[in-house]
């Protein structure tokens, strides 16, 4: 008689499962870090674990259990029992560092942002916006409700931009162009990065009030206040007229397709002669290819759950932008900037 039961998978593949299962728990264990400030307590030097308890007002008991997670994660070192030095890794959790993650955790690990992830069957189902109908609002409403949630938001938006602000001045020849205008460019970490390599190009940071409001001290820290303007408005009803490039990053993905045509058509309704609209996103292949960490497709069910938006393919884009009055003159991998592409479009 045949063998009826299916052979039993090896280690590695269990092991994989139980990582993945076990990722929400690791998610919150580094959340606690940041909440507890463990690495700026630790410092620069192996401490004992009773003395960084003290000094954060916890238990010494439980607190050697939380950096010892934290040092299974990679994010602390044990050097002798109990007594904890500072990791690479978990270095990027100091918010005095100019390349800290700090916002970026505090946000991708809030109920703001986890609470609809509890729904995504639903919105599988259904491709209703999860977050929704647990908030009863679109998720930049709730911000915008929340003056200290959106300042975080925008926090880590910034953290999130700083790697491709200082990879895209080598990757594009603005000196070609005049004036940039970042639509939807929050507090102006993108564009300070390429005004900064190209002292000849002006620009605009065109949001939301509650979109600029880190702007800015932004600019004024990097010395670019006169060389850039910041614009608040709605990009659905329009952009600023007066520049030969629009760049967004990470914006279509937030919104269905006829709400990102809107934005591209806004953009080249402006365009003058010679212009070019520069779209910074993640770029899916049409077939997934293995051995990755999956973390772009985490992103795109991100979009489903929490703003109705998607990650796309080339095909994806192209399409947009036809729909827009535009062509996709070129894709291109953004190095030192994984997984982010430079989509570079022109008017039909």
């Amino acid at each position: 008689m045949a063998n009826t039961h299916a052979p039993a998978p090896d280690m590695t593949d269990r092991d994989r499962l139980v990582r993945l299962v076990f990722g929400s728990m690791a998610a919150q264990t580094v959340r606690a870090a940041v909440r507890l400030r463990i690495v700026e307590l630790v410092g620069d030097t192996p401490r004992p674990a009773a003395d960084v308890a003290a000094d954060a007002g916890a238990e010494p008991q439980p607190m050697t259990r939380l950096l010892r997670a934290l040092a299974g994660l990679g994010l602390l070192r044990e050097h002798s029992f109990g007594t904890f030095a500072v990791a690479p890794a978990g270095a990027l959790l100091d918010p005095c560092r100019p390349d800290s993650l700090a916002s970026f955790v505090r946000m991708f690990t809030d109920p703001a942002i986890i609470r609809a992830w509890e729904h995504l069957d639903d919105s599988v189902r259904t491709g209703d916006v999860a977050f929704d109908t647990v908030f009863g609002t679109d998720f930049f409403s709730h911000l915008g409700r929340q003056p200290e949630l959106s300042a975080e938001f925008n926090a880590a938006m910034s953290q999130a931009t700083a790697e491709t602000a200082a990879a895209l001045p080598q990757a594009f020849d603005f000196g070609r162009f005049g004036s940039v205008t970042d639509v939807g460019g929050g507090d102006g970490t993108l564009l300070a990065g390429v005004l900064a390599a190209f002292p000849g190009l002006t620009g605009v940071v065109h949001d939301t009030s509650e979109g600029l409001a880190q702007a800015p001290e932004n600019l004024r820290r990097h010395g670019l206040t006169e060389r850039c303007s910041l614009v608040a408005g709605d990009f659905f009803r329009s952009v600023p007229e007066g520049s030969d490039l629009y760049l967004m990053k990470s914006i279509l993905h937030d919104w269905p397709d006829d709400r990102a045509v809107t934005i591209l058509r806004h953009c080249r309704a402006v365009l003058p002669p010679g212009g070019r609209v520069l779209i910074l996103e993640p770029v899916l292949p049409a077939v997934v290819a293995a051995g990755g960490d999956g973390s772009t497709y985490l992103s795109d069910l991100n979009m489903l759950v929490n703003v109705g938006g998607r990650e796309r393919t080339r095909r994806d884009f192209e399409d947009l932008c036809h729909a827009a009055g535009l062509s996709l003159a070129s894709v291109s991998p953004l190095p030192d900037a994984e997984p982010f592409s430079l989509l570079e479009a022109v008017a039909r």
